[in-house]
């Protein structure tokens, strides 16, 4: 059977990895760091996959603009202390396998930095699985169309031949905003109420199911 998605992107964190719980561990850790008010888990689970001023725009509202480096420094701080033990969700590596052996092009879009996003991939020892990556500090972060416009420009994929999955109504509205399909997964940031209000071709509750419904319908 033809494939319906020749190009497939992924956003990474609270999607192919999971990450979510301590990227809110960090950003709660960093606020405290600088004697700010700790965000509760929904405010600062909200803004992950956020570029960095739109994020502490809503994870830190007193935080002056220009304090934002100082910020920034104490959640890679907190981060990288657990960077390396953070795991794949279980079946993800092979699910990557399946598509690229049925011919799929694989991507990435994520708001990590490029330093960020390379770290983890050679962690994950998935460096050459992603035909390309776009990151936060590359163009205008989502839910800007910007990084699926650039993935598609690059890799020579139509809109309509391109998927997107995500665990964010960040992830999703770019796709919408970027006119392409996508499919969320609830196993990440954003709820599952949230996600199916942006009404994604499918919404699935992690790896397997995301895996089974590509077999079928990608």
């Amino acid at each position: 059977m033809p494939r319906q998605f020749e190009l497939v992107v992924f956003d990474w964190d609270g999607t192919l990895i999971d990450s979510a719980g301590a990227i809110v561990a960090c950003m709660q850790a960093s606020c405290r760091d600088l004697g700010l008010p700790v965000p509760d888990y929904a405010t600062a689970s909200h803004v992950i996959g956020l570029g960095l001023h739109d994020a502490l725009r809503m994870v830190a509202p007193t935080l002056a603009v220009e304090d934002y480096p100082k910020m920034a420094e104490r959640y890679r701080f907190h981060f990288l202390a657990r960077d390396a033990e953070l795991p794949l969700f279980p079946g993800t590596r092979e699910m990557l396998e399946e598509l690229r052996a049925a011919g799929h092009t694989l991507a990435i879009a994520t708001g990590k930095s490029r330093v960020g996003l390379a770290r983890a991939l050679d962690t994950a020892g998935l460096q050459q699985v992603f035909a390309a990556t776009r990151c936060a500090d590359q163009c205008t972060p989502k839910p800007a169309p910007d990084m699926l416009f650039e993935l598609m420009d690059l890799l020579d994929a139509r809109r309509e031949r391109t998927l997107m999955i995500g665990d964010t109504t960040h992830d999703l509205q770019m796709a919408a905003n970027a006119g392409v399909a996508a499919v969320g997964v609830h196993h990440g940031a954003h709820p599952e109420a949230q996600l199916a209000a942006l009404s994604p071709l499918a919404l699935l509750p992690g790896t397997e199911a995301l895996a089974a419904w590509l077999r079928q319908n990608g």
